[in-house]
């Protein structure tokens, strides 16, 4: 009777196993690739329901005031100078900026021989801004009305739209050059830069008061969820060989 029920779950379990080692989930970049779109969607989705079940309400106003001169709610905390750093560290992740230096870095793959992987970067952060603008259009969140803005807004609150394209452009373009790049150090650097960027950005827009703080960790996991899918298919593609391979280790 063993043999006829090894024989069934065997039938049962081949199809899975196909799936998961042409998906090349039996190696480590894709699976760790796959489990961070997992867990970090699994994470906006659960912000989502409990930003509209207004659980996240008295914590992100804790959060602004405690941002703000108590005198003067116009008046964030810290010098002046600090401020306008701030709106300047806010800028890396406005659209111009994303875009203007996604399209530089295409170009310089373009130029030095990786065009198909030029043109992925390209998909994958125009898609991500695609995403970031429907779901701002689905859920239609207020910016805070509960102190001034210290820059103009023209968008709805949810997810903070610079901080979910930090997080797909920085991420995905230190991923892709730390990939090419064979010194372990400047991998960690550039990884390390691309994840201080993301950072930055999300946390300036929490201080000049433009985005309640489950708006900006919204969009640190969409955008850090989709940058984990591009890497996935990127992979994928490279196996393929649909888009150029990273450049090969030095010889021993």
């Amino acid at each position: 009777m063993r043999a006829p029920e090894n024989l069934r779950y065997a039938r049962l379990t081949e199809p899975a196993m196909t799936v998961w080692l042409r998906l090349r989930l039996n190696e480590v970049g894709p699976l760790v690739a796959l489990l961070c779109v997992s867990i970090l969607g699994y994470g906006f989705f659960y912000l989502a329901h409990e930003v509209g079940e207004g659980s996240t309400a008295e914590l992100d106003r804790r959060i602004l005031l405690a941002l703000r001169n108590p005198a003067d709610l116009a008046d964030p905390i810290g010098p002046p100078w600090l401020e306008e750093t701030i709106r300047d560290i806010t800028g890396l992740g406005s659209v111009f900026t994303v875009l203007f230096l996604t399209c530089a870095v295409a170009a310089y793959l373009a130029v030095s021989g990786r065009r198909r992987i030029g043109a992925f970067v390209l998909a994958a952060v125009g898609s991500g801004e695609l995403v970031s603008t429907i779901l701002k259009m689905f859920y239609q969140r207020p910016r805070p009305d509960l102190v001034p803005h210290g820059m103009e807004v023209f968008t709805a609150s949810f997810p903070s739209g610079h901080a979910t394209m930090s997080a797909i452009a920085y991420l995905t373009l230190a991923t892709l050059i730390a990939r090419v790049e064979r010194n372990r150090s400047a991998k960690a650097l550039l990884l390390g830069l691309g994840v201080t960027v993301t950072l930055l950005v999300g946390l300036s827009r929490i201080y000049l008061g433009v985005h309640w703080p489950s708006d900006v960790l919204a969009g640190w996991c969409i955008g850090a969820a989709w940058a984990s899918l591009c890497w996935f298919v990127a992979l994928q593609l490279q196996r393929r060989g649909e888009v150029e391979a990273p450049d090969p280790p030095p010889p021993a």
